[in-house]
């Protein structure tokens, strides 16, 4: 007995040291176990995580991005810790986990790099900004990418191909990259 109750101890304590020093999964919702939502105005998932933090009834988040689950970005906050499903509409996380983008390859989430446009074109939603790379890396002109999200400027998403690298500039909107 005494020695199920330490495991179920380290166990507790493993969770909450996960979680203080976890961060949000990109491309996850956390379905059911809402007590609250409301919109995000700044299209911001770390909004919705500093709201989590804040609350004390708060496990876990849900954030979705504009025009995904609804017209404008929501954060839905939860009483319990439910499991995490892949969807590219949503970041989300437990109570204490930063808001970060994935560090995959070359794409930079939650990444603006304004300025250096020579063409811009409206595309379909692409929740990993795959397609803005692919548009990029085809024409030897161009160095860098932004993807804007759609719900963020106008209502589709849009892929800006700069011919020189511009500063990085944290952003929710967006997703960018240096391909040359």
């Amino acid at each position: 007995m005494k020695r199920c109750l330490v495991i179920i101890a380290v166990f507790i304590f493993a969770q909450t040291l996960a979680a203080a020093d976890g961060y949000a999964q990109m491309g996850f919702d956390r379905p059911g176990g809402d007590y609250a939502s409301a919109p995000v105005r700044s299209g911001d998932p770390a909004v919705c995580a500093a709201r989590c933090d804040r609350d004390k009834n708060c496990r876990a988040w849900s954030f979705s991005y504009p025009r995904t689950v609804s017209r404008e970005a929501m954060c839905r906050l939860k009483n319990t810790v439910t499991a995490a499903k892949e969807d590219p509409c949503c970041v989300s996380g437990v109570r204490g986990a930063a808001a970060l983008g994935p560090k995959t390859g070359s794409l930079e989430f939650g990444i603006d790099r304004f300025g250096g446009d020579y063409r811009s074109f409206e595309l379909p939603s692409d929740p990993t900004g795959t397609a803005c790379a692919k548009a990029c890396e085809a024409e030897p002109r161009c160095r860098a990418f932004t993807y804007l999200r759609p719900g963020y400027g106008s209502a589709s998403a849009r892929c800006f191909l700069k011919d020189r690298v511009t500063r990085p500039r944290p952003k929710p909107c967006c997703i960018s990259g240096v391909v040359r």
